[in-house]
């Protein structure tokens, strides 16, 4: 009989063993994969993955194959104070937020500017930048402001703020997905008048060989952030702390410098939490948002 009773004790032991491994590993691989290993819950460890533009100069776009613009050089520098490596990926603004609220992306980076509707697809970064509405029409155009665009045809990026502008002003505009093809309806005489990011527009109308041109751009209501998903708080307050950092060690002035050179800041606006102070913008003076 005893060594029944031993065999018996063996074979409970090693099943309690087993056990007790099993749940180790679960454990432990549970605590990499959610804090240890991954503590922003990442698509990827130790990698943001970006969405964003490709056709969306100074501000986004690409230049010999990497991507670029002072939203995305600004975006690298925020994530090396994280000590994240960046992988940016090229998509349709329309879808850009709904992408990142699915976790496709870990943050959107595409001069995104605030708004109320878009917080309830996801959640911000403090505000990096400030911008301006432009509006881009065909050389000789007529249009020289903005209250002359009723009964025009007007094209906008669709689901941007200059969207919701136009339509808001009741210009049936034409939507298009990407600013290619809004300065391309320019081109051909499509389309009548742009409303553009003011940058965008601008830069867009200086490469475009004379064919179009900038008539006039006003300051936009709201600034423009890093897009997060709702449940990635752990995120979004590293994000913001290490925007900080870079508005402070004067890389965001450095970069404004490179990209607008010459475009004033408005005197009201602090980028950030509005907390750090940063070397000031050179060769361009502050203007009123009024």
């Amino acid at each position: 009989m005893r060594p029944r009773i031993v065999l018996g004790t063996l074979t409970a032991l090693a099943t309690l063993l087993s056990v007790a491994a099993c749940g180790s590993g679960s454990s432990q691989g549970s605590s990499q994969g959610s804090s240890g290993g991954n503590p922003y819950q990442l698509v990827e460890a130790g990698t943001i993955h970006v969405g964003t533009l490709s056709d969306a100069p100074p501000n986004v776009y690409l230049k010999d194959g990497k991507f670029t613009g002072f939203d995305n050089d600004l975006f690298t520098a925020v994530a090396a104070k994280i000590g994240l490596k960046v992988q940016f990926a090229s998509t349709d603004f329309s879808a850009l937020l709904s992408q990142v609220a699915n976790h496709k992306f870990d943050v959107g980076s595409s001069s995104i500017t605030i708004t109320e509707a878009r917080k309830k697809t996801v959640d911000f970064s403090n505000g990096y930048d400030f911008g301006y509405f432009g509006l881009d029409v065909p050389t000789g155009s007529p249009i020289a402001n903005f209250d002359q665009l009723s009964g025009k045809r007007v094209v906008v990026v669709q689901g941007t703020v200059q969207d919701d502008y136009a339509t808001k002003n009741n210009l049936n505009p034409v939507r298009v997905p990407d600013y290619n093809s809004a300065l391309n309806q320019l081109k051909a005489g499509t389309a009548e008048a742009w409303i553009s990011p003011a940058e965008i527009g601008e830069k867009s109308a200086a490469d475009s060989g004379g064919k179009v041109v900038l008539a006039q751009k006003r300051l936009s209501p709201a600034p423009t952030a890093f897009a997060v998903a709702h449940d990635h708080p752990k995120l979004l307050e590293a994000l913001n702390k290490a925007l900080d950092q870079v508005i402070a060690d004067g890389t965001w002035t450095k970069l404004q410098e490179q990209y607008y050179p010459g475009r004033p800041v408005p005197a009201d606006f602090k980028p950030g939490s509005g907390s750090v102070a940063f070397p000031p913008v050179t060769g361009a003076a502050a203007s009123p948002t009024s």
